[in-house]
């Protein structure tokens, strides 16, 4: 049973629909009336409903990052792809960073992320109130928070320190918390979490999908990872591993696809419907990224670029899951692309430096636009738990760890053929930390990851600049240009944006 249907999430949009129609801009004095009504939640049942709310901002298509994979654009694993001039003003710019802080989609992706927000805290302030089961309740509250820490790791990811509201009624003018405030109240957030959710195996099946322990525990390890805290990351992640409450695909086509909805490796995934329409249950997502032309599975953004193709080692079996070529075979259809894109296009030398392809982690079986809207968004899997903890082992000085669980993922990745992607041996820290980078890159790729790996790392200046990144100013996205309007200057935009 898909996870969408077990929490309830199409129930809660016609009873929710009243509250939150019309949400854009979280600075909006009515919105925050609105979400202050006295008459809700009251119930149990109410509750169990205001927590289904907050998860419904997961599907929303301007929830992924304003509702195109910009992050993808912004690394060096993809194009805006579609046909050439499709969205070439709108999208363009992400490729070469030189967007502005009025470009399309950044005041979406904000203001959803802070729908997400008073979501949740209508839970977190009300539902304490109710007369219902007190374990019940604080798992309610811990879901909540989990999706609060969610949302506002994007945010500071994003922005870097931004307006923490933690409560239903708000100032119309907020200034910028700072970031290390913003950690830490992620940071808390998460604890709370994970003192209070269950174990996965410790859910009915009608609530799959539900925030866990292990969720909480990966995220707040993640959380550790991007401040530099390897030794808090280490204690988040291994909690996670020695749960045993996960494992690793035995095939790598399971790890996004249909095969592992609610698998053995998914920690925390988006669930979808196979049907046209956010409001019905389906997940735009993979739609906007769908194959183009012939099969008709979407609009094609997202292409997959030449420096990722040749980033994977020689027969790497990733390589051909990962992306998707005209002329494929995918489970029995034939991959014939779009006529309006040019099947290769060189630089004046001939070199390759943009061919049409798709990203393969979105594919949904299926030949038509529909099947796509399926799909199930995995934010949390448990190979990237594996490798933020040989990442973080290898900083604390233990190389001979971080290699057990490195090569761990290379193994799930030969597919049984001893001859290709050999374990990784070398003791020495800087080699080590590359092959992990490396391998975070190919088993991860396509996946929104790869711009935080490079700018939380400190290499995106290196991999990046040539592509237009410039240092100090695109660490961070410029704050929505109207949310600072919105604000009558209480919001201070990031550095060099002005």
């Amino acid at each position: 049973m898909k996870s969408i249907r077990n929490i309830g999430l199409l129930t809660l949009v016609i009873l929710l629909a009243g509250s939150f129609n019309g949400c854009q801009k979280f600075l909006d004095s009515e919105l925050q009336g609105q979400l202050t009504q006295d008459s809700y939640p009251t119930t149990a049942s109410d509750a169990l409903l205001a927590t289904n709310a907050a998860y419904q901002t997961t599907r929303d298509w301007y929830y992924h990052s304003g509702g195109y994979p910009i992050l993808d654009f912004m690394s060096d694993d993809a194009h805006k792809g579609s046909n050439p001039n499709d969205q070439l003003a709108t999208l363009g710019p992400y490729e070469n960073f030189t967007f502005t802080t009025t470009q399309d989609g950044l005041d979406r992706w904000w203001a959803t992320l802070y729908l997400g927000i008073k979501r949740s805290n209508v839970v977190i302030e009300k539902v304490p109130d109710i007369a219902m089961d007190e374990v019940l309740k604080n798992r309610y509250l811990a879901e909540a928070r989990f999706l609060r820490g969610l949302y506002y790791f994007d945010l500071v990811r994003a922005w870097g320190g931004v307006p923490l509201v933690l409560t239903l009624e708000t100032p119309s003018k907020m200034a910028r918390s700072t970031a290390d405030e913003v950690y830490q109240q992620i940071i808390d957030d998460l604890t709370f979490s994970i003192d209070f959710l269950p174990k996965k195996s410790e859910y009915k099946s009608t609530d799959a999908g539900r925030a866990t322990k292990g969720a909480a525990q990966s995220l707040l390890g993640k959380v550790y990872l991007f401040r530099k805290d390897f030794v808090n990351a280490v204690v988040y992640f291994q909690d996670v591993i020695n749960s045993n409450e996960y494992d690793l695909e035995a095939d790598f086509v399971n790890v996004c696809g249909v095969g592992g909805e609610n698998g053995v490796e998914s920690v925390f995934a988006v669930g979808a419907l196979q049907v046209e329409g956010t409001e019905n249950g389906g997940n735009q997502y993979a739609n906007t990224q769908g194959v183009r032309g012939t099969p008709n599975k979407g609009w094609g953004f997202n292409r997959p670029s030449e420096d990722l193709r040749n980033s994977f080692e020689t027969n790497d079996p990733r390589l051909e899951l990962t992306i998707i070529d005209v002329g494929q075979v995918i489970d029995g259809i034939t991959i014939l692309g779009d006529g309006t894109t040019p099947d290769i296009t060189t630089d004046e030398n001939g070199v390759v430096i943009e061919r049409e392809c798709y990203n393969r982690k979105i594919w949904v079986p299926g030949t038509t636009t529909i099947s796509e809207w399926g799909h199930y968004r995995r934010l949390i899997l448990y190979a990237d738990v594996l490798l933020m903890y040989a990442e973080a082992l290898n900083e604390n000085n233990n190389p001979g760890q971080a290699l057990i669980y490195l090569n761990m993922v290379r193994e799930r990745a030969r597919a049984g053929n001893p001859d290709i992607l050999p374990d990784i041996t070398t003791s020495d820290k800087e080699a080590l930390r590359t092959s992990i980078y490396n391998e975070r890159r190919c088993e991860l790729a396509m996946e929104g990851i790869r711009f935080w790996d490079l700018v939380r790392t400190d290499r995106a200046t290196q991999v990046l600049g040539p592509l237009g990144f410039v240092t100090g100013k695109n660490e961070l996205l410029p704050i929505p240009q109207n949310e600072i309007d919105i604000s009558q200057g209480a919001l201070i935009q990031n550095p060099n944006w002005n």
